[in-house]
């Protein structure tokens, strides 16, 4: 039996996932801790991992981030990614690290998973291998390692090949590192030599790229192509759904596949303000001979007003049964959703532009596999066009079944336990 460290920021989208590792590390016997809000301890303990509480300083709330600092509200572009960078994620940073470094002195440990915006982990990487247990990052959004052959990370900026490719790349590069995000950088080596004594020897958002594995929940055929992959990046497949109980609703019959069926959701978290993308979508498919599906991600499915007569509404609906069922889905681009959506072979029109939604909807429309309408708050005309092309252009259909083949195929869960396996044993006696 292993132990393991996960550490987790505090967000309901980063905490999903990392819970569904823990469990299954746990039915593998192992012994599995996890640092993260004290809001998300029930959740922990519910999965029977022990939890350990970020100390107040490093306790920022993701989920309600305007609340926290209400100078975030009407940011946009460039000024609220810095915004975020600097105060949601690197400012935590050193007590992240702190927390961190008392968990192993608590605890020998045979390696710390992590995900790659949780800085405290960040930090610790910065140590000799000596120093520390082996730090893995886990891939629960789209891969961020920079590459010659991609974009900078955020920009939502798919690949273009041959050298005009690699020179667009670069040049953007040196704008985001050197101009966009050089404050960020600033602040970033202001975190790591309070912490570790030295500016971190990479990119904040390329931290990743130099951690002991990389393990990506995700296929290569759904990432862009890297001719200098590293060699600790590991592709295993989407991470599995969550199992929950949720009731099937009254109108369940209705799908009964006499005409194509469209879901819509804004997911559970960026779901406060419908009128984005579901109302759009409401209004662009009333009149076209399709059932529209609603899901709320749980607000009052009464804030939605007056459904159209071809449109079912429930605030969460099961998935395993739901997807089934869908011809094409209509999503703001949670990476999450997205790859449940293609494992079932479902085409998608995407509208997210916001963390790391701008990039899950920038590799939705490379891959084929749907439509990329490159805003957060689509017009119904621009949705309707879409939806339309997806039902009646097979093209997407073929490509998001290619990928749900791809899926099938990845090892899932057990890939990840084959890199921990893998993984150099850490010398327990240094690490205290």
């Amino acid at each position: 039996m292993s132990t393991y460290l996960l550490t987790c920021t505090p967000a309901h989208g980063h905490v999903a996932p990392l819970l569904t590792i823990a469990r299954h590390l746990r039915e593998q016997g192992h012994r599995v801790r996890m640092l993260t809000s004290a809001r998300y301890a029930d959740r922990v303990r519910a999965a029977d991992v022990e939890f350990l509480p970020l100390p107040p300083a490093a306790d920022v709330d993701l989920d309600e981030p305007d609340a926290a600092f209400p100078q975030r509200r009407g940011l946009r572009g460039p000024a609220a990614l810095r915004f975020d960078m600097t105060h949601l994620f690197l400012r935590p940073g050193p007590a992240q690290y702190a927390a961190l470094r008392e968990a192993l002195a608590e605890a020998a440990t045979d390696a710390v998973l992590t995900e790659p915006l949780f800085v405290g982990a960040a930090l610790l990487n910065e140590l000799p291998r000596t120093e520390r247990p082996p730090v893995v990052a886990l891939g629960i959004f789209p891969l961020g390692v920079k590459s010659r052959d991609t974009a900078p990370f955020g920009l939502g900026v798919p690949p273009r090949p041959g050298v005009a490719g690699r020179l667009r790349n670069a040049a953007l590069t040196v704008v985001a590192e050197k101009i966009v995000f050089e404050p960020v950088t600033r602040v970033a080596d202001d975190v790591a030599r309070e912490a570790v004594g030295a500016p971190l020897s990479r990119f904040f958002l390329d931290w990743a790229g130099g951690a002991d594995a990389v393990v990506q929940f995700t296929v290569p055929a759904f990432e862009y192509p890297r001719s200098d992959l590293p060699a600790s990046v590991h592709f295993v497949g989407p991470l599995p759904p969550t199992a929950g109980e949720v009731a099937l609703p009254d109108w369940w019959a209705d799908l009964d596949g006499t005409r194509p069926v469209v879901h819509v959701t804004q997911g559970t978290i960026a779901n406060d303000d419908l009128t984005q993308l579901v109302a759009p979508t409401l209004q662009a498919l009333a009149d076209e001979d399709v059932t529209v599906v609603v899901s709320t991600g749980g607000r009052d499915v009464a804030a939605l007003g007056p459904l159209p007569a071809n449109a079912r509404a429930a605030s969460y609906l099961p998935y395993a049964d739901l997807l089934p069922r869908v011809d094409a889905m209509v999503t703001n681009g949670g990476y999450g959703g997205v790859q449940q959506a293609l494992g079932h072979g479902i085409p998608l029109v995407v509208a997210g532009q916001t963390e790391d939604k701008v990039e899950v909807s920038a590799r939705v429309g490379w891959s084929g596999a749907g439509i990329n309408l490159r805003t957060n708050r689509p017009t119904p005309a621009a949705v309707r066009t879409a939806v339309r092309a997806l039902l009646d252009e097979r093209g997407y259909a073929e490509r998001a079944q290619e990928l749900a083949a791809a899926f099938a195929a990845a090892p899932g869960l057990a890939g990840l336990d084959a890199v921990l396996s893998g993984l150099e044993a850490p010398e327990r006696a240094r690490q205290n």
